[in-house]
Parts: structure tokens; sequence; C-alpha cells
């Protein structure tokens, strides 16, 4: 990328001069240059810091450091204003010690009065303008460098690899994040196989985005792993998981909604818990219905709760979706209307019966036909996991 300044482009200057013939003498140099500039001249240093303020579009500051609310390297206070201004010290001092001081300090270049011309003064400007714009552009990418580090971290975090080893269970995964942010927000999954044989696969929402929901997250997947891997009572799981999400929350109110099945050693059957969280789709050969099981308040609202459990049947062969609220609240069409979880499941049972491999593709086919009826992103993050009974049959529409 081309951070240089040519003659061509137009510079604002702002000159910070308390003598007129001076000024006088520096906008006849600027004359002569060959930069187009358009200058515009203060007396003080609180003048200049009021432009600056001001948001004038200053790209150059030509600063004295004889003025009469600052002298020497306290006129420097200019550089307290907005990032992104060049300053380049112009004196009638002889002593070359302060400029070299002065740019230590801050400033991109001095020169000296007396000894400058139109061509000289023009290049320098030029230069300490691009080399703002090119340690700007620095910053900003040491920026993006720590934001996908950080991203990286929280996916790690939120979207781990699942505790599977059952060859009868396949486990699919989709995240995307919402159309307003780069970093992920407090969308969670996991899927654990326990000791006893039971394969638990869970979907969580953090409300809010964000990092610090991100974070919160992250604790409430890695509580909620380790004590299903501890083999602790689903009810003690998510009691816990509430005292977490309540002692680490940033904002008095964070809730968080979460869905766990629980699949049986036989895989026919799973007990079913939601905590304010939007109920699975279950898919087997007859079509796509939405499980159902008493819907309990979600984490962090009250003190103390409790979250029933439903045993539902699966059958012999089947797919259970799970998924955050960002994949329903999508809007059907330019009206108020959202997609809705009955919306969904007909989605999702349209794709199965198509046949083929219908299974290695239908989260991303979900979420590419929810963006196309929302007519554009979705707006929330959207997390989706898919827990498959493997048959040898290629799909539903063929068995």
């Amino acid at each position: 990328m081309d951070l240089s300044v040519t003659a061509r482009d137009v510079v604002n200057v702002l000159l910070v001069e308390d003598d007129a013939g001076d000024a006088l003498l520096v906008e006849e140099l600027l004359s002569d240059g060959d930069a187009e500039v358009r200058l515009t001249t203060v007396r003080t240093v609180a003048e200049a810091r009021h432009c600056l303020e001001g948001q004038h579009g200053q790209h150059c500051v030509l600063l004295d450091l004889d003025l009469p609310d600052a002298t020497g390297l306290e006129a420097l206070r200019v550089l307290d204003g907005p990032e992104g201004v060049a300053v380049v010290v112009l004196t009638g001092r002889s002593d070359a010690q302060l400029g070299v001081a002065a740019v230590a300090a801050g400033a991109q270049d001095y020169l000296l009065k007396g000894e400058v011309d139109g061509d000289l003064l023009a290049r320098v400007i030029r230069y300490a303008v691009g080399r703002v714009r090119a340690e700007d552009m620095q910053r900003q990418l040491r920026e993006e460098r720590l934001l996908a580090m950080e991203k990286a971290r929280l996916e790690r975090g939120l979207l781990p690899s699942p505790l599977l080893d059952d060859p009868r269970l396949q486990a699919d995964f989709r995240y995307q994040p919402g159309r307003q942010r780069a970093l992920l927000g407090g969308d969670f999954y996991d899927v654990v196989q326990s000791a006893d044989g039971t394969v638990h696969a869970m979907v969580g929402d953090v409300c809010g985005h964000g990092p610090d929901e991100a974070a919160l997250g992250v604790y409430l997947r890695v509580a909620w792993r380790t004590m299903v891997l501890a083999s602790r009572p689903v009810d003690e799981v998510f009691n816990t998981m509430q005292r977490i999400l309540v002692h680490e929350r940033h904002l008095d109110g964070l809730f968080a909604t979460i869905c766990t099945l629980s699949v049986a050693p036989d895989r026919e059957t799973a007990e079913l818990r939601m905590a304010g969280h939007p109920a699975p789709v279950l898919l087997t050969p007859d079509g796509a219905t939405l499980l159902s099981a008493p819907i309990g308040i979600p984490l962090g609202v009250v003190e103390s709760a409790s979250w029933a459990a439903r045993t539902v049947e699966l059958g012999p062969q089947w797919s259970v979706l799970m998924f955050t609220d960002g994949l329903i609240e999508g809007r059907v069409g330019e009206g108020p209307e959202r997609l809705g979880p009955e919306r969904l499941a007909g989605l999702a049972g349209r794709f199965a019966a198509e046949g083929g491999d219908w299974r290695a593709t239908l989260l991303d086919d979900l979420v590419r036909a929810v963006c196309e009826l929302n007519r554009g992103d979705l707006v929330d993050d959207v997390a989706a996991l898919m827990l498959t009974r493997v048959a040898d049959d290629a799909g539903f529409a063929d068995a």
C-alpha cells in the first residue's frame, strides 16, 4: 500500500506562529513549493489545540517553539491532540539540539527558519505526513493482529473439538459471526462422551455481544465439560454453571440460555433439558419435528431454579440439530416476521428429503437459506451442532 504524499495531494497545514512576519514568510515559501497546501494560521498552542479538537482535518502542524503561552518543548502540547497529525518544528532558534529533542519528544521533523526554501519545506511536510500515515497503518495492523489472536483464543474456548469415540455417532458444527462484529460473541457448544457411554451435547448463548460475553461463554463451556467428565448429576451441572455466571458476569442481569441432550448408551433415547433455549430439531426418515421439554428459566435470572428433563425417543436412525437463536431470528422477507423454530425445522426437513449426502452440507445449507430469507447476513451470531447416529443408508430419503 502506497502511503506517500505526492505533490498533487492537498495537505492541510496548521501554522502555529505568533510573529506576523514569519507567518507571511512561511506562506510565501509554501506558495513557492511544489505541494498543494491549504494553510491555517493561529498564534498560540491553546488556539492550535482548539483547532485540532474541532476536527478541521489538519494533516500537519508547523510549530514555532517560542509562543506566547509556551516556549521550548512545552509547545509540543499540540501532540496531545488527535492521532494522525504530523508535527514539524519550525523555529528561529539556531540550537539544533532543541530540534533533535523535539523529534525525540514526538515531532516528525524540525527545520530552522532562514535555512529553508519552498521546495524543502514542502518536501519535509509531505514526508512527515507520510511517516504519520505509515505509523498509523502499522498501529492498525498491530491492533488487527492482536484482535485475530484474541479471536483465536476465544474460538479455542468456545468451539472445541468433541470428546467422542463412539463410531455410531457423528458430530458436525457450524459457527457464523454476526455481520456487525469481528469478534466472536457469547455462543458456545460442546459434545462429550462420559465413562458410562452417555453422549452429552450442549449449545449455549450468553446474552449480549463482545469479548466479555465470549469470555463468559468460555467459562461456562469449560465448567460444563469438566463436570460432565466428572460424572456429576446434570442438575448439579446447571446449578454450578449458574453460580459461575453470576460470579463472573460484568453486568448485573446478564444471563445465558442453554440446551443439553444426553443420549443414552443404546443411542435410541435421550434426556433433553432447556434453560430458556430454543428446542432442537429431530430429523428421522419420517421427517423433521421439534423436540419438546419443559422450558426452564435461563441461567442467571433467579438465585434458585430447577431444570426438568424429558426423555425423548430418537429411534434407530436420526440426526438432532441444536442451535442458538441467531439462526431463527432472521427476518422472512421485508416485513417484521421472523423465521422461528417451526420454519427452521421445515427447511431442515426439506434438505434431508433431498437425499444423497445431505448431512455433510445441512448446516451450511441452512445458514445459506436463512441468510437468503433474511435478504442479507444475520445480525446475531449463529452456533449450531448436529449429532447423528451413523447408519449404512446414504440418507433418509433412501431409507
